[in-house]
């Protein structure tokens, strides 16, 4: 696999995690959370005697050892840190695993919802390898070309009959009620 296909793949990849999964929402909730309560703990911690809280900085490390379950050597001193600090790391390791697991499940099971996209993804990937593809499967690829065009302009024409029909009996509709005026 060459260089350039593996980057349009990744930026590919990139792209669809990114559009249509909660991954940017969960990170960003994520963030505004790690900040929020390592300032909330900072402030409940800071004029306790004999605490490791000594900085916004400090506090922000704790936060993501919390969560991130590293271990943390330290911990607060006082009642309400240790709620913010226990409140924290129950939600702060709920929300960064459920961000990784919502993510990964979110883009494996999108091709399940959408079989029509999968089809899509699949002729763009053989696209990609038209300079690998020998002739007989560029002749399978033609075929399969050919019977999709065949197949789209029987359901554009379908769509159009509909359509026309749809029209008709509105003006149909139109028309008796004038007569009933």
């Amino acid at each position: 696999m060459t260089t350039r296909r593996l980057h349009g793949r990744l930026r590919r990849f990139t792209k669809e995690v990114v559009s249509r999964t909660p991954l940017l929402w969960l990170i960003a909730l994520l963030l505004v959370s790690w900040v929020g309560f390592s300032a909330a703990l900072y402030l409940a911690e800071r004029d306790v005697p004999g605490t490791a809280f000594v900085s916004f900085g400090y506090a922000l490390y704790w936060g993501i050892a919390g969560f991130s379950t590293a271990g943390i050597a330290d911990t607060p001193l006082s009642g309400l840190g240790q709620v913010i600090g226990g409140a924290w790391i129950v939600f702060g390791s709920i929300l960064f695993f459920g961000t990784i697991v919502a993510t990964v499940t979110a883009y494996f099971m999108r091709p399940l919802q959408r079989p029509a996209r999968r089809v899509i993804e699949t002729i763009e990937v053989n696209l990609e390898r038209l300079d690998d593809l020998t002739v007989e499967e560029l002749e399978l690829l033609k075929k399969t070309t050919d019977s999709l065009i065949v197949h789209m302009e029987k359901v554009k024409a379908a769509q159009e009959r509909r359509e026309l029909a749809e029209e008709k009996k509105r003006q149909q509709k139109a028309q008796h009620k004038n007569k009933q005026r």
